[in-house]
C-alpha cells in the first residue's frame, strides 16, 4: 500500500486529477459504476477524459469562471464528473439533494444564482422545469439520464453525451485550454457551495476554500489513514462535507477507489461485493442496520438465535477489553476468536463490512449503546464531529476511542469551551462566509474563533465531549438540566423506534420529560404479523395496546440507564413518522424540534394537562406532490 497525499502546487481538486491522470493513466482504477448488475471501471485516463470534455462543453454552452452550477441526483460517476469539470472550469459547484422538492429547489438555484443546473434524470428535470420560469439567471439545464426526456423541447435542455461533443470540438480546435484552466485554479477558491441542513431557519449556503478543506481533511487523514488502493463505497450524500472529503478528496489525494452502488435497493449487496476498506454513513444509516440486525437475528432459527446471544456478551467483553490496545488475556482471546468465527465474521460478511478498517459515523450523535453494539461484532466505529462550516474537528482513531465522547481534537486544531459550555473552533479551518449574508457571518465569529452552537466539554485526556445544541438544551422547573438528542439516540438504539423527540420545561405544568415517538413501522409491522395482530394503516397499528405496551417496554429499558430527572415520564406513539416533505426534518433528516413542536402543540398540552387522548392534527405531502390532512385520536402513554 502506498500512503500519497497533495503537494502544495496540487491545491484544488483538477490538479489532483491531472496529477492521477498523467501518473497513473490506464494502470489503475480510479472509479466504479454497477449498472445493470455489471461493475464498469474507469481509469484515471477515462475520468480525466470525461472530465475534459464535459468542462470544455459547459464552457462552450455558456459557462463563465465564477459561474453557480447547482448539480441535483444520487451518487453516482456522473454527479462527480460533472463539479470536477465545473470547477476545472473555474466555476463552483452547488451540491443538491435528489430529494428536495420543486419548492426547495427554486430557493436553492435563486438564492445560489446558479446559471445552469444538471440535472439526473426525468423527476430531477421536471422539478427545475416546474420553477423555470421564476429563476431569470437560468441558461441550461444538462441531463445525464435521458429515459423519459427524448420528446422534451425546452431549448435550455442538453445532454450529457451532447455536452461531451460540444468539448470534443472545442478541445479539437483549441487545444490545451482544459490544462490552461486548471492550472489557473488555486488553493483560495471556493471549492463547492455547501447548504446547511436548516434545522432552525432556512439553510445558508457555506464557502469553504480548497486549502481549509483539503488542510481539515488531511488532519483526519493522519490519525485514520486511507491508502492506494483502498475501496470506498458512495453512500451518504455527494453535495455533503463527509462524501466531499472521506469519499471524493481521498480518492483524488490518495488513490482511494471511488464506488457507486447501482441504487438505494442495491446498496447492501453491492457492498457486500465490493466489502470496502473506509465506509462512512450518517448516524441513522448506522441505526437503521443496527435495527435490521437485531431483528433478522430474532427472525432466525433457534439455533442461530441461542449461538447469537451467547457470543454477544464475548464481543462486549472483547471491545471493553480492546480498548486502548489489543485483548492480552489468552482466555478471552480465544473465546472471541471462537465467535468471530462463528458469528461475528459471516455478520460483517452479510453487511458489506468484512474488510472494513475505518469505519466512520457522522452527523447527530451515535448513542453508545450503537457504539459498543458495534464494536462488539468486530466493527471499531469512530465517531467523527465537525460541521459544515468547519469541517472535521474531532474524531476518534483505532486505539483511541471513549464510547461517550467524539474523538480527539484533530492535530493543528484549536478548540476551546466558553464557560456558558460553548464549542469554539479556531477561524483558521473556518468558512469564508455565508454566500450573500454579512450579518449572519459576522455573528458566527468572535474574534479568531467560530462559535458552533453546540455544547460540550474537553476531559483530561483531551477528548471533546458533544452534549447538544445549545438552543436544544432544556431545563425543568426544578433546576435538573438534560439533553433530549442524548436520550433520543439511547430510544433509537431500539429496533422498534425510528424517531423520537423529546421535551420538558420550566413551568410548573410542564416539569417533567415526555416525548413523542415515531415507531419502525416495518419492524413492529412485522412484529405484529409474528403475534397475529391485524391491523390496517400505520395509524391504526400505532395505536394497538399491544404496540403501545411493546413501545413502552423500549422506553423502560432507556429510563433505566437515565438518573431520575431525565427519566420519561410520559409518550405518544405518533401515527405516522416524521417527514421531510412535511418540512418535519431536514433533508439530512435531523428533526426540526421547533416546527415540530409548534405542529404537535395541541399534542403537547394533552400531555401536560393530564389528558388520557390528544388529537392529532396535521398536513401530509405525499409522493405524488399532493397535500393531504391527517385527523386522528392517540393515546397518551404515562410511565
Amino acid at each position: 500500500m502506498i500512503d500519497r497525499a497533495a503537494t502544495p502546487t496540487e491545491d484544488t481538486f483538477p490538479k489532483l486529477l491531472l496529477r492521477n491522470y498523467r501518473q497513473w493513466g490506464k494502470a489503475r482504477v480510479a472509479m466504479r459504476q454497477k449498472k445493470f448488475g455489471v461493475w464498469a471501471e474507469y481509469t484515471w485516463d477515462d475520468c480525466y477524459e470525461i472530465v475534459k470534455v464535459l468542462s470544455l462543453g459547459l464552457i462552450t454552452a455558456g459557462l463563465e469562471a465564477g459561474d453557480m452550477v447547482a448539480i441535483l441526483g444520487d451518487n453516482c460517476v456522473e454527479w462527480f464528473w460533472l463539479q470536477l469539470a465545473v470547477q476545472s472550469a473555474g466555476a463552483v459547484p452547488v451540491g443538491l439533494i435528489s430529494d428536495n422538492t420543486a419548492k426547495e429547489v427554486e430557493y436553492l438555484l435563486t438564492h445560489s444564482q446558479s446559471r445552469l443546473v444538471a440535472a439526473q434524470d426525468q423527476e430531477q428535470v421536471d422539478k427545475v422545469l416546474e420553477v423555470a420560469d421564476n429563476l431569470p439567471l437560468l441558461r441550461r439545464i444538462v441531463y445525464w439520464d435521458d429515459k423519459g426526456l427524448r420528446h422534451y423541447r425546452d431549448h435550455r435542455l442538453i445532454s450529457f453525451s451532447q455536452l461531451c461533443r460540444l468539448g470534443e470540438d472545442y478541445a479539437r480546435v483549441r487545444p490545451g485550454v482544459f490544462e490552461d484552466n486548471v492550472s489557473r485554479g488555486n488553493g483560495d477558491q471556493p471549492f463547492i457551495l455547501q447548504y446547511t441542513s436548516g434545522t432552525t431557519a432556512l439553510p445558508k449556503a457555506v464557502v469553504t476554500s480548497y486549502s481549509v478543506f483539503m488542510s481539515g481533511n488531511e488532519a483526519t487523514r493522519v490519525s485514520n489513514p486511507a491508502y492506494t488502493g483502498d475501496e470506498y463505497v458512495s453512500v451518504t450524500l455527494p453535495g455533503w462535507a463527509m462524501e466531499q472529503g472521506l469519499g471524493l478528496l481521498y480518492c483524488l489525494a490518495v488513490g482511494q477507489i471511488f464506488n457507486f452502488a447501482e441504487g438505494t435497493d442495491t446498496i447492501e449487496r453491492d457492498l457486500r461485493e465490493i466489502a470496502p476498506h473506509t465506509v462512512s454513513y450518517p448516524s441513522r444509516l448506522w441505526e437503521q442496520v443496527c435495527s435490521t440486525i437485531q431483528m433478522k437475528i430474532a427472525d432466525s432459527i433457534w439455533l442461530k438465535r441461542k449461538l447469537y446471544e451467547l457470543v454477544l456478551p464475548i464481543g462486549y467483553k472483547a471491545a471493553d477489553l480492546s480498548i486502548g490496545g489489543s485483548i492480552t488475556h489468552p482466555f478471552w482471546r480465544i473465546l472471541h476468536t471462537v465467535a468471530e468465527v462463528t458469528v461475528f465474521r459471516p455478520l460483517r460478511d452479510k453487511h458489506g463490512l468484512i474488510r472494513v478498517r475505518v469505519p466512520y459515523t457522522a452527523g447527530a450523535m451515535l448513542a453508545p449503546d450503537v457504539l459498543r453494539f458495534f464494536r462488539a461484532i468486530g466493527v471499531n466505529l469512530r465517531q467523527v464531529y465537525g460541521s459544515t462550516e468547519v469541517g472535521i474537528i474531532s474524531s476518534h482513531t483505532a486505539d483511541d476511542f471513549k464510547f461517550e465522547s467524539v474523538g480527539r481534537i484533530a492535530f493543528s486544531r484549536c478548540v476551546r469551551i466558553t464557560e456558558e459550555g460553548e464549542i469554539l473552533a479556531d477561524k483558521q479551518y473556518s468558512f469564508s462566509e455565508y454566500l450573500r449574508d454579512p450579518e449572519a457571518t459576522q455573528k458566527a465569529f468572535d474574534g479568531s474563533w467560530f462559535h458552533t452552537g453546540d455544547a460540550g466539554y474537553i476531559d483530561e485526556d483531551g477528548h471533546l465531549f458533544f452534549i447538544d445544541r445549545l438552543t436544544d438544551m432544556h431545563e425543568l422547573g426544578s433546576g435538573s438540566k438534560f439533553s433530549p438528542q442524548y436520550i433520543e439516540s439511547r430510544l433509537k438504539f431500539s429496533a422498534l423506534i425510528k424517531d423520537a423527540l423529546c421535551f420538558g420545561g420550566t413551568g410548573a405544568d410542564q416539569d417533567f420529560i415526555a416525548s413523542l415517538v415515531a415507531m419502525d413501522f416495518d419492524n413492529v409491522g412485522h412484529w405484529a404479523e409474528k403475534c397475529g395482530l391485524t391491523y390496517t394503516t400505520f395509524a391504526d397499528l400505532s395505536q394497538k395496546d399491544q404496540v403501545l405496551n411493546l413501545i413502552r417496554r423500549e422506553v423502560d429499558r432507556v429510563n433505566k440507564t437515565l438518573p431520575p430527572a431525565s427519566r420519561i415520564r410520559a409518550f405518544i406513539n405518533l401515527p405516522k413518522e416524521f417527514d421531510p416533505d412535511d418540512a418535519e426534518m431536514t433533508r439530512t433528516r435531523k428533526i426540526r424540534r421547533g416546527f415540530v413542536q409548534n405542529r404537535y402543540g395541541d399534542v403537547v398540552k394533552a400531555i401536560y394537562s393530564g389528558r388520557q387522548e390528544a388529537l392529532v392534527e396535521a398536513p401530509v405531502v405525499y409522493r405524488s406532490g399532493e397535500t393531504g390532512y391527517m385527523r386522528t385520536k392517540v393515546k397518551v402513554v404515562r410511565i
